[in-house]
């Protein structure tokens, strides 16, 4: 089984009022001279009965596509991987 995770977040040249609020509000008080940005996504999870990450990959990216689970115009998509034991991780 696999476990794939899109990442998806604003694309750059994008607003994104949620990462810069958090950065005016939080991480400004915190560790000011440190943090250039801070972006503010979301994370969808999909296990895949699949040996290959490869093929895993490719199937959420194309299922990502095809039922608009993010906007391409504004949008990027980052796509990561993992072998899994079982379905419980």
């Amino acid at each position: 089984m696999i476990k794939v995770e899109l990442i998806i977040i604003n694309k750059d040249g994008v607003r994104d009022p949620e990462g810069e609020t958090l950065k005016r509000y939080v991480v400004d008080e915190v560790g000011k001279d440190k943090v250039a940005d801070v972006r503010v996504g979301k994370v969808i999870v999909i296990k895949v009965n699949s040996s290959s990450r490869e093929e895993a990959e490719k199937f959420v990216t194309r299922l990502a596509e095809e039922k608009r689970l993010y906007n391409p115009i504004v949008h990027k998509v980052i796509v990561r991987s993992e072998k899994i034991e079982d379905g419980n991780n």
